[in-house]
């Protein structure tokens, strides 16, 4: 046989692409035998470019190596002769235009004909045998579409059209011609459809005009009016939310994802068939129904973060939108780290963010059945005892067990003494004779710890991994789709190889890129130290992204679904800054946090004209966009108070609120104020001022602004916070060298301990959300008394630039 360069070169390779084939050694070899098998059949010089390039895009795309045989063997036949015919589209790179005739004769054609390419059949076919007439139908062997028929096709669709077309000429959109060409045409060549589309629609309307080549003008998006909350595009129907056009369950809804339909596992790429899949799935489909499985999996030992919101949302939500459900299934494996608060809070975030599990299970509900199904894995002789310590097995390229080859029956009795706590922790494990993708060699399946556990309390010593324990589990509670986070993509081969070894349902692990923000650290070690460390309170100090922390601040949960929803689920790390959250805070709150007036660092005024005990009500909107939901009551008296940054004893350019000689409106009361007199303190600093009032209708001019005011008010305290940490990234050594605790922002938290707030707020409970008028966002926060309220300012206001 020729040299591998060649042979390839000899079947229509270009040199370069025979060149980039052999350095791929799985590639390469699957292309000699597909070579080779054909040559069998024609010749070895019956080979030719077209049939080179088929044999090529064959084995390139073919995931089950079993079916190299078959595939080759059509194709050498000439049964299989063009590339739509063995992979359902062109594999060139196409036009925008051609691209554009697939996608519509997919559309057009769906409801007429089941097109299937010759791989996508054997994907679909994983058993034997395989059904030829079956195969030949959907794959359009035999079937000759010559020029005429193309020609006749187009004639008819053009003519269908070609009043439409005559008004539009070419601004028509041409795809609908090709795709309706192709729904009667289903195995034509799109290049012979689409030339003769170009040229009828030619013959019909000519040369393109100067007018023909004119861009088509834009429509310009009608803009509600300013502030009328009541026409503004709605965000949500039927109560989901809607991202860019599209609602939230629409993105998690199976169409929307290249997710398997349930029970059709094996047209995964990468998933193992086995003899026993087939029927293993049968099973399967009996237990669930054919309904989508779905769990949410978090180690009981830290609280969750804002990365876990955009799993919960996409388990949870993926379960929902597809009428199925899930799973909050604890991985209680490692008893030494792992405190009922966790549990607690846990569930509790999950209920927060608006979902409900289907059951609430533990990793340890199974561990007699893993424990089973070890002694089983060791039976058929695909794990066995090892004695390597911990140290020994660290690094890249550890040394291989020495007891890797040692008889099953050893390792049974060595496992069972293990069982009975016969050895010393580190002394013995459990591996599986498997690799992992990331090379790791023989994984541990488990692990002897002293340690009570929460729930099983002494009964156990061993404890299984989580590379043992997640697929099994998965398996034991029929999950379909096993959605796991970018890093776990290494452990996948392993996920499968084990369900297999043991002959037990096999789900299918998909990887999604995780979610980070920047100005901030989610590790749960990172943030145990800054408790210590007394730099944040707890794990729900507001300054953290944890759940709790973010609930505790004021976010509404809905706030951090939304965020989710626009992140997306992508394959790629998405790092985000932390005002994309807060803008979908803002949106939220901006509709339900109902409105109040406060005042941070007050300055006494006294209104001199008006008399002792005045007291009149002044009703406040709680929504001032739409006064229809709802509205208070606040006092309004001799003496109120204002923000001290709302007066300045010297007018600046540009300044609108208070000055000796600028008046201001007192938002809502329906007054004017004009100052007669400053008042300050031994130090020199205003301390009150005196002055006139009068009804905004008896002044000539209008003021230049309105501000807020409180009378009668209850003293709270306020906390604002700014961002933890000085700089985006505080892990990265080359951003931050003296590490993340070296970049605490002094200036986090600002408490303000004598602010007022107007009393319509004095019966909130914790967690009640306001919009401070002119301030901010503010929630309740868990420390306040009956005496006195405590406020998390959420987020700031939207910031105006041309505001003073």
């Amino acid at each position: 046989m020729a040299d591998p360069l060649t042979l390839f070169t000899s079947v229509g390779l270009s040199e370069q692409k025979a060149k980039e084939t052999l350095k791929n050694e799985a590639l390469s070899s699957a292309l000699k035998e597909a070579i080779a098998k054909a040559q069998q059949v024609l010749g070895a010089s019956g080979i030719d470019k077209s049939m080179g390039t088929l044999l090529y895009t064959m084995v390139s795309r073919l995931r089950d190596p079993r079916r190299l045989g078959f595939l080759t063997d059509q194709i050498a036949q000439r049964k299989i002769c063009t590339e739509l015919q063995l992979a359902g589209r062109h594999t060139h790179t196409h036009t925008r235009t051609h691209t554009w005739i697939l996608v519509c004769s997919f559309l057009y054609c769906f409801h007429v004909y089941t097109l299937l390419a010759a791989l996508e059949f054997v994907k679909g076919h994983p058993q034997d045998p395989i059904n030829q007439k079956e195969f030949d139908t959907l794959c359009g062997v035999g079937v000759v579409i010559t020029p005429e028929q193309i020609e006749d096709k187009v004639e008819q669709v053009i003519k269908k059209h070609k009043e439409q077309l005559l008004k539009e000429r070419y601004r028509f959109n041409m795809g609908l011609l090709m795709g309706e060409a192709r729904c009667g045409l289903m195995w034509a060549d799109g290049k012979m459809i689409k030339n003769e589309v170009d040229l009828q629609v030619l013959h019909l309307l000519g040369p393109k005009t100067e007018a023909d080549l004119e861009k088509k003008p834009k429509v310009p998006k009608a803009k509600a009016p300013a502030g009328d909350a009541l026409v503004k595009e709605e965000l949500t129907v039927n109560g989901e939310l809607k991202i860019e056009g599209r609602s939230l369950m629409d993105q998690l809804r199976g169409a929307a994802l290249n997710f398997h339909k349930p029970g059709e596992n094996y047209k995964t790429e990468g998933y193992v068939v086995t003899p026993k899949t087939m029927d293993l799935l049968k099973e399967h489909m009996k237990v669930t129904g054919g309904q989508i499985r779905t769990r949410f999996p978090p180690e009981p030992n830290g609280i969750l973060h804002i990365g876990h919101a955009k799993a919960i949302n996409f388990n949870f939500g993926y379960a929902k939108a597809n009428d199925g459900i899930c799973f909050l299934r604890y991985d209680d494996t490692n008893p030494e780290k792992e405190e009922e608060k966790y549990f607690t809070a846990i569930k509790d975030m999950v209920e927060w963010l608006g979902y409900k599990p289907y059951a609430v299970t533990h990793a340890s509900d199974y561990f007699q059945t893993l424990y089973d199904l070890a002694v089983e894995l060791i039976r058929r002789g695909h794990a066995y005892v090892c004695h390597q310590r911990g140290e020994e097995l660290k690094g890249h390229n550890p040394p291989p067990s020495p007891w890797r080859e040692r008889p099953a029956e050893e390792s049974l009795v060595l496992f069972d003494r293990m069982r009975q706590g016969l050895f010393a922790e580190g002394e013995a494990t459990l591996r599986m004779k498997t690799v992992m993708e990331d090379g790791k060699l023989d994984p541990v399946a488990y692990r002897i710890k002293y340690t009570a556990h929460h729930r099983t309390g002494d009964t156990w010593c061993i404890y299984p991994t989580y590379d043992y324990t997640h697929c099994l589990c998965d398996s034991i509670e029929n999950i379909t789709h096993s959605l796991c986070t970018k890093e776990f993509q290494a452990r996948r081969s392993s996920y499968f190889w084990l369900c297999n070894a043991l002959d037990v349902y096999c789900p299918v692990q998909w990887e999604y890129g995780r979610l980070n923000l920047t100005y901030t650290v989610v590790s749960k070690r990172k943030i145990i130290k800054l408790v210590e460390t007394s730099i944040v309170r707890d794990w729900d100090d507001p300054r953290l992204f944890t759940l709790t922390a973010l609930r505790r601040r004021g976010f509404p949960p809905e706030a951090i679904n939304n965020f989710c929803a626009k992140v997306g689920v992508t394959v790629a790390q998405v790092t985000m800054e932390p005002h994309m959250l807060e803008a979908c805070v803002r949106d939220v709150l901006n509709d339900h946090a109902p409105r109040a007036m406060a005042v941070l660092e007050p300055l006494k005024v006294t209104i001199t004209n008006l008399p002792e005990g005045t007291w009149n009500d002044v009703r406040v909107p709680d929504f001032p966009a739409n006064e229809f939901m709802g509205s208070h009551v606040v006092p309004f008296t001799r003496t109120i108070f204002i923000e001290q940054s709302d007066f300045r004893e010297v007018i600046e350019k540009g300044y609108k609120r208070l000055t000796p000689d600028q008046p201001v409106g007192l938002r809502h009361a329906g007054y004017v104020i004009s100052v007669q007199k400053v008042i300050k303190d031994a130090q020199g600093r205003v301390a009150e001022l005196e002055v006139l009032c009068c009804s905004s209708h008896e002044v000539a001019e209008k003021p230049k602004a309105f501000i807020h005011w409180v009378s009668e008010p209850k003293k709270c305290e306020v906390r604002l916070y700014e961002r933890l940490f000085l700089h985006k990234n505080p892990e990265d050594p080359s951003e931050v060298p003296g590490g993340f605790l070296s970049d605490i922002n002094p200036n986090s938290l600002q408490v303000i301990d004598c602010a007022l707030v107007d009393c319509s707020v004095s019966k909130a409970k914790v967690f009640d959300k306001f919009q401070f008028e002119r301030v901010g966002y503010f929630a309740v926060d868990p420390d306040s008394t009956e005496d006195k309220l405590v406020f998390n300012r959420t987020v700031t206001l939207k910031e105006d630039p041309g505001k003073i």
